[in-house]
């Protein structure tokens, strides 16, 4: 645990067994998983590798402690996530270290992460406060109809490596917030970001059972995700992943008719029209692009310029990457940290050779990057990508930009449209009635006009086609992990 030794970081935040009935617990087989810091592949420490039978018992201890939860007042509910909120701030910067010696991003975006992990937090402790029913009007004298809303009961959540603390806590805190108990099961790159998140959540005073973490590696991964699908006590899943593994989790809930939510795999356009202001444009794909090394599930994936100001926005976007400095995001200045794993450098180098051995233009060289032993690959540029290309197919998941050509409006919403993922769309433009046509013609969840941005707490974040089933974030956040109940009552 050299690495996680910081003098920021506070120690009594890093655990390292699973949280189960408000104790710190070793996993029933005794196991444990290495976790790897992804700037120099060094083992920071060993997780309980939990299997089927602790998932059990955590389902087990959620169903117990639901009742009570659920029958405390929003505001009591309320107080206890503020609570919550404020440990979190308070241990801001030992959290955005721990997050970046696990997770890899610079320690800039570690901390923002963190600040939005509390907002979603504080969002939806508010947001619990305002879960209101409905009285309709009756054509029945005799009755009086109304709807109220109620938690759905025990819930459990699946969260991805690449925001391990804002994916834990815009699932989690819906839960909370509206009276589900909760059994997370984090990603096994990122375990200890959640266990810290629920070592403060245990000191603001959240009951034994209500959160309960229950960790894994990779090997016990799918038995405890099976666990949670295959009970009947366990209402409510929340994914945020792959849309393979996210299809396998619907199969899987369909037994039991289980409610679910699932974030899945994206493939995001990024249009810049002739009209755009263009120096916005490279700021807002710079961000889109390049936050956490382009390992998003809303990054610009397919980056598509108009003819008319191409070899202009290619000059200036090649010059905005030069400007990036690869390394540990612990490391002053450091603007683009290593991707999570050897296996991510592969997919992000073989995907950019592809590209260049079916002609696209090398703009900037980059891919698969020695540094300090991690997991780097370098930013890179390409241009002239065409569709029979598999980055145009492909979500990257790295920082690998691929730019095409396009002449005419129709033709971009045609290659925008082209794929079987619909999570978030972005484009470039100061015509007020191209901003409108195009947006309504984008086939996706979300779409940011003028801004490479757009995810809030305030606002709904959910895609279609492929890309997934629900929203979190926003009032309707919060609904997901609600049932909405009918009562009709004779006089």
């Amino acid at each position: 645990m050299g690495d996680l030794n910081h003098n920021i970081i506070d120690q009594n935040l890093i655990k390292t067994q699973a949280f189960i009935d408000g104790k710190w617990v070793d996993a029933l087989s005794g196991q444990t998983t290495a976790i790897y810091n992804p700037a120099n592949n060094n083992i920071i420490a060993h997780v309980a590798d939990c299997n089927g039978d602790d998932t059990k018992k955590a389902i087990i201890s959620s169903q117990q402690a639901q009742p009570a939860w659920a029958a405390k007042t929003a505001k009591e509910r309320h107080t206890i996530l503020m609570y919550w909120v404020n440990l979190m701030m308070e241990n801001h910067d030992a959290l955005a270290h721990i997050l970046t010696i696990e997770q890899g991003k610079p320690l800039a975006e570690a901390r923002g992460e963190i600040t939005i992990a509390a907002n979603y937090i504080e969002w939806y402790a508010e947001e619990g406060r305002r879960a209101y029913g409905d009285t309709i009007p009756t054509n029945n004298p005799a009755v009086r109809l109304s709807v109220i809303k109620q938690p759905v009961g025990v819930t459990a959540g699946i969260t991805p490596w690449n925001f391990p603390a804002s994916m834990i806590t815009r699932k989690g805190a819906a839960a909370l917030a509206a009276g589900c108990s909760f059994i997370l099961k984090p990603a096994p790159e990122t375990p200890i970001m959640a266990l810290a998140l629920a070592k403060l959540a245990h000191d603001a005073g959240v009951p034994a059972g209500v959160f309960n973490i229950v960790t894994a590696g990779k090997d016990n991964a799918i038995a405890v995700g099976k666990a949670l699908t295959d009970s009947p006590i366990v209402r409510k899943l929340g994914f945020t992943g792959s849309t393979p593994v996210g299809k396998i989790l619907m199969q899987q809930c369909a037994a039991h008719v289980k409610k679910i939510s699932l974030e899945l795999g994206g493939n995001a356009p990024f249009i810049v029209f002739n009209d755009a202001d263009i120096d916005a444009a490279i700021a807002g794909v710079m961000v889109s692009k390049f936050r956490n090394a382009g390992q998003t599930c809303i990054c610009a994936n397919r980056i598509l310029v108009q003819d008319g100001i191409y070899d202009t926005f290619m000059d200036k976007f090649a010059s905005a990457i030069d400007a990036f400095k690869l390394g540990n995001g612990l490391d002053d200045n450091v603007t683009i940290g290593p991707l999570i794993n050897q296996q991510a450098v592969e997919k992000a180098d073989r995907l950019l050779h592809d590209a260049l051995q079916k002609k696209a233009k090398n703009i900037i060289a980059g891919g698969a990057y020695d540094h300090d032993h991690g997991y780097f690959c370098h930013p890179s540029l390409i241009g002239d990508v065409s569709e029979d290309m598999d980055i145009f197919h492909t979500e990257i998941f790295g920082p690998v930009a691929s730019v095409m050509r396009f002449k005419h409006d129709d033709d971009a919403v045609k290659l925008a449209n082209n794929t079987q993922f619909g999570l978030a769309a972005y484009f470039y433009s100061r015509d007020v009635g191209r901003c409108h046509k195009i947006s309504e013609q984008l086939e996706y969840g979300m779409v940011g006009i003028n801004t490479g941005a757009m995810t809030t707490v305030e606002a709904p974040f959910g895609g279609i086609k492929e890309s997934g089933l629900g929203h979190e974030g926003s009032h309707q956040g919060l609904l997901e992990w609600m049932e909405q109940k009918y009562i009709c009552t004779g006089l």
